[in-house]
């Protein structure tokens, strides 16, 4: 009589349960590479933003800077000093006679109308629900806030200075269609006009 002895093996490979746990850290890890490939997009994007938001303000203070004869005036008078815009709730902009510096009939108010428009325009193609003030403020700055504030106060030394904002797509900033919503994220001063 033959006695068949069974003897269990050692089993080599992957059961089902292995194999679903490093699916599940594959996947995480790819949900995570993405989470940051976005960030990095977005952060890049507003990047851009700002490097454009700057060199617009930086090309308002150079006309501003240019156009002596309108910046005598008094603020109620002087075109630069009036300039609200929010391109969320303004209208096409009404393009204005185009004059240039050039031209010999070309009146400081009638440059300063051009040099407005050109530049609201520029604004409105490169940035977000643009939105832009220029106004004599003495603080700019709400240090409770602790951020840049849209009103102007207007007193003592104010000099020049340019507000721009738009709509971030930082998750941690929330903007609304209320105007007080988001803080400026940039105020250039333009110095030669501090009073």
């Amino acid at each position: 009589m033959y006695i068949y002895m069974i003897q269990r093996t050692q089993q080599s490979g992957f059961s089902l349960i292995e194999v679903l746990i490093a699916f599940v850290i594959l996947s995480i890890t790819s949900l995570c590479a993405v989470g940051l490939q976005l960030e990095t997009l977005r952060a890049s994007q507003q990047a851009g933003f700002n490097t454009s938001a700057v060199a617009l303000a930086n090309e308002l203070a150079e006309k501003i800077r240019s156009n002596d004869a309108q910046m005598k005036l008094s603020d109620g008078a002087n075109l630069f000093s009036n300039i609200s815009y929010d391109s969320r709730k303004d209208g096409a902009l009404a393009r204005p006679t185009m004059c240039y510096a050039t031209s010999a009939n070309c009146t400081p108010v009638e440059l300063a109308k051009a040099d407005i428009y050109e530049w609201l325009s520029s604004l409105k193609r490169e940035l977000p629900a643009a939105r832009a003030v220029v106004c004599r403020d003495a603080s700019p700055f709400d240090g409770s806030k602790g951020a840049l504030t849209w009103s102007c106060t207007p007193g003592g030394q104010a000099g020049f200075v340019i507000k721009i904002g738009w709509l971030s797509k930082k998750p941690t900033r929330e903007v609304s269609d209320s105007d007080e919503a988001a803080s400026p994220q940039i105020a250039i001063p333009v110095e030669p006009y501090a009073r």
